[in-house]
């Protein structure tokens, strides 16, 4: 009967395992978004279809998203906001712009109403787009506009109050799932550092203390921890030529790894030590994984595709499977889906847009 029992358990797991393989595979060949041992995807739909499209982010409801693009389609010339419902595309037609249409935008998010978001913008200080310098002696930077400020909007682009309003850089807000603080990185002490407010931008406190970027900071599901993108420049060279670029309000995003801490800076330790950029970190539902894109692999800039790792640093796990650019995974607020941008199948130029996944384990 043991032997009998074995022998059927093996079946069923023989057949189970067939049948799982025929799901995948028939997946594969109904959704040709989805890469070759692409796993965790069961299902893929594009959502925009030109421009630059980035930092998506879910409404505490999971029912809108709020995410940032340059579509010159949509009457833009730099990033701005825009507001979809979750299950809309934008093929032929053109989202809500949900900001003031002025500046430059980064980085908004949903507060925990889901009927106001906080985003940074440059717009108090001109109608203009600031110059994007892309290049600085031969090398790829990125732009710390000083006239970045903190705004809480309403989703008609009403702005409803000024988080921050201190001289220098104040962008990258993210909200903790708890509801109650947010993470933003400020140039205030003199230098790319973690601070966290209240909801209403009270209580403001330093997280981070170390010379280097420090940006792109993501609360854990129970709001204990924090994860985030760094540079660290160690030798004098490397910290001559931080500084340097840092004055003239740059920074080189090539070379950066992620690090953890808790929610008040403490227990402060390096996550990953792959080389190159790793950068965009979200946690995983179970609050037991980083899910985050990188170029480790790549010996001259890209592919950039997105890994799993355990908060240990163990256990790394290749999750996409392109050739171009997978980056800012951002997971639904249930667990079941994950919105990210690439630069897959857009018929071999330069547009970068957004997917929604269903996540599979």
């Amino acid at each position: 009967m043991r032997i009998l029992s074995v022998l059927l358990f093996a079946c069923i797991l023989f057949s189970c395992k067939n049948e799982k393989k025929q799901v995948v595979k028939d997946v594969k060949e109904k959704n040709p978004l989805i890469y070759k041992d692409e796993k965790h995807f069961k299902n893929l739909t594009q959502i925009t279809f030109g421009g630059d499209n980035a930092e998506a982010y879910w409404s505490f409801d999971d029912k809108q998203i709020v995410f940032q693009s340059n579509n010159k389609n949509w009457n833009v010339n730099c990033d701005q906001m825009f507001l979809m419902n979750v299950g809309e595309t934008f093929k032929d037609k053109i989202p809500p712009m949900i900001s003031t249409g002025f500046g430059r935008t980064t980085c908004a998010y949903f507060l925990p109403d889901s009927k106001h978001f906080v985003y940074g913008s440059t717009h108090l200080a001109g109608k203009e787009c600031p110059i994007v310098p892309l290049r600085e002696n031969g090398k790829y930077v990125w732009p710390i506009y000083d006239t970045f400020d903190i705004f809480v909007a309403d989703l008609q682009g009403n702005i409803i109050k000024q988080l921050t309003n201190e001289i220098g850089y104040d962008a990258e807000a993210t909200v903790s799932p708890k509801g109650d603080k947010i993470v933003f990185t400020s140039t205030r002490s003199g230098d790319l550092e973690l601070y966290t407010m209240n909801i209403d931008g009270t209580d403001v406190k330093q997280i981070t203390n170390e010379l280097g970027y420090d940006g792109g900071a993501f609360f854990s599901p129970d709001g204990t921890k924090l994860i985030f993108r760094a540079s660290r420049p160690k030798t004098e060279a490397e910290i001559k030529a931080y500084k340097e670029l840092f004055a003239k309000g740059l920074v080189e995003p090539t070379d950066m790894e992620l690090f953890i801490c808790n929610a008040d800076g403490s227990e402060l330790r390096q996550l990953t030590d792959l080389g190159n950029a790793n950068w965009s970190p979200f946690f995983h539902p179970s609050g037991k994984k980083i899910l985050f894109s990188s170029n480790f692999e790549a010996e001259r800039g890209f592919p950039f595709n997105l890994y799993l790792i355990d908060l240990d640093g163990k256990n790394l796990e290749r999750v996409t499977h392109g050739e171009t650019f997978d980056a800012f995974p951002v997971f639904s607020n249930d667990g079941k889906k994950l919105i990210f941008s690439s630069n897959r199948f857009n018929g071999g130029g330069r547009d970068t847009n957004l997917f929604i996944a269903e996540w599979q384990d």
